[in-house]
């Protein structure tokens, strides 16, 4: 065991243990056991990163520990990563001693902090700088012949790594894979009787869809039609690709039923494509408390979401309030610090929110208020606000809270992580339904990615449960100046 004494590899700690280190080594070869040096980045990322290398070895810097004190004072996910951290190390002290190695699971699991032994003038990278000293400690295991890998997210980090002649891998647990990201939809080409059935007798039987072969909205993929709950399929006539339809697939029903979308506008607001359609189904339907909307800028995300809240709350009454919330990330250099009260500071991050509110609230957007005392779109979301009706709030005061009987919409989700994402989701009371809209090619957060983010998160985990939706959308609507600017740019 490696918090055995003499038996751990701990390479430069002192001339006497290289010969440990040599033995360590070759017996690790023989057990497949395999030594993971974690850059800090990693831990910020996901304070249980050190928990998931099973049988191996997880091998922590002493920069890396010096790095997250830095970060433990913080007030967002990477504080409250690197306290958690530090906590877990502290319950692994007790156990035994971090420089000789820990084993903390019954597959012989370990988790050890190294120092940087390696000498100055032997190494090719500047050791006053943290991220070289990590780096270093990857090369001294490396050097002694021990299976070792850097994980680190940051690109540059594992580019060092590959010059220095050391295996680097992104850290990879919780990646979701983009190119089969749930899209909440297929398209199926089908005889056009199958369509006819559909809206003839209301509903399609799975076992009638599942005799046919779909594609994956962009075609890259044949997928069988599977009884997975509020996903749609989108049917194409063989014969005639004009004669269409559309149907969705009902939780525990073992049928597909057509979806017409609805017969009036929504707050003045139809849909302008089958994508929208399937938005504005899973949006406006009661039964399917959390709904996902990813698509690039302009494919009315955040339009639909809040034409379905303004209309479930002020027009329907089936919620007390419309609640919107944004990450405050932003895009490109900080402006710094906000003059005024709570609200004030938020009007500039919730913008984007107010502009699609003001539309939705304006004579363009709907006629819904057509009393005699005219006012202006602004006027009107004013009081909307000052009833309590409408309310705009960071996800930063949200921990602890119970959200009960609101239409919540979080904007950008994308910028929050898989944690994050079950703060917020887990903050949802009784009679509650909340929308997470982004789009996961565009993330602003350092810490996240394509493949890391919580919304898509989120999606994958949530695929196929009676409550949950989601649509991809990718057709630019907001102008056509728009839609050729997201087409040749």
């Amino acid at each position: 065991m490696l918090n055995e004494p003499g038996t751990d590899a701990t390479f430069g700690v002192s001339p006497d243990r290289e010969t440990v280190a040599r033995n360590a080594s070759m017996r690790d070869s023989a057990a497949g056991r395999k030594h993971f040096v974690l850059d800090t980045n990693v831990l910020l990322h996901n304070s249980q990163s050190i928990f998931k290398f099973a049988e191996h070895e997880v091998v922590i810097p002493l920069a890396v520990i010096e790095e997250l004190d830095t970060f433990k004072k913080n007030n967002d996910e990477t504080g409250r990563n690197a306290r958690t951290v530090t906590r877990a190390l502290d319950r692994l002290r007790a156990q035994g001693a971090l420089f000789e190695g820990v084993v903390w699971n019954e597959l012989g699991g370990s988790i050890r902090v190294a120092r940087c032994s390696q000498p100055r003038s032997d190494f090719a990278l500047d050791l006053d700088k943290a991220d070289n000293r990590i780096l270093a400690v990857a090369a001294d295991l490396h050097r002694a012949g021990q299976r070792t890998t850097f994980i680190s997210k940051d690109i540059n980090a594992r580019v060092k790594s590959d010059a220095l002649g050391i295996p680097a891998e992104d850290f990879e647990h919780d990646h979701i894979s983009t190119d089969f990201l749930h899209a909440g939809y297929v398209v199926a080409k089908v005889p056009g009787e199958i369509i006819d059935e559909l809206y003839d007798e209301r509903q399609l039987r799975m076992e009638r869809l599942a005799e046919f072969k779909a594609h994956t909205p962009d075609g890259a993929h044949e997928v069988a039609i599977e009884a997975v709950a509020n996903q749609f399929v989108l049917l194409i006539d063989e014969a005639d690709d004009h004669h269409t339809g559309l149907a969705r697939i009902l939780a525990d029903t073992g049928a597909a039923i057509p979806v017409t979308g609805p017969r009036k506008p929504v707050y003045g607001i139809m849909g302008r494509n089958v994508q929208q359609t399937m938005a504005l189904e899973l949006l406006l339907d009661d039964d399917v408390k959390i709904v996902t909307l990813t698509g690039p800028a302009g494919t009315g995300k955040t339009l639909l979401a809040l034409a379905a809240g303004l209309h479930k709350t002020l027009k329907e009454e089936r919620f007390d309030k419309l609640l919107t919330a944004r990450p405050i990330m932003p895009l490109g250099r900080d402006i710094g610090y906000l003059p005024g009260d709570k609200d004030e500071k938020l009007a500039m991050w919730m913008q984007p929110i107010f502009d699609n509110i003001s539309y939705l609230l304006s004579t363009r957007g709907s006629h819904v208020d057509e009393r005699p005392e005219s006012r202006t779109a602004e006027q009107r979301l004013d009081q909307l606000m000052a009833t309590g009706r409408v309310v705009m709030e960071p996800l930063t005061y949200i921990r602890g809270r119970s959200i009960p009987h609101q239409f919540m919409i979080v904007d950008e989700a994308q910028n929050l992580s898989p944690h994050e994402i079950k703060t917020i989701v887990s903050r949802v009371g009784d009679g509650t339904k909340i929308v997470l809209c982004g789009d996961i090619l565009q993330i602003d957060n350092p810490y996240l990615d394509a493949q890391s983010n919580g919304l898509a998160h989120c999606i994958e985990r949530m695929k196929g449960q009676r409550i949950a939706g989601h649509v991809s959308l990718s057709k630019t609507e907001r102008s056509n100046l728009a839609s050729l600017a997201a087409e040749i740019l």
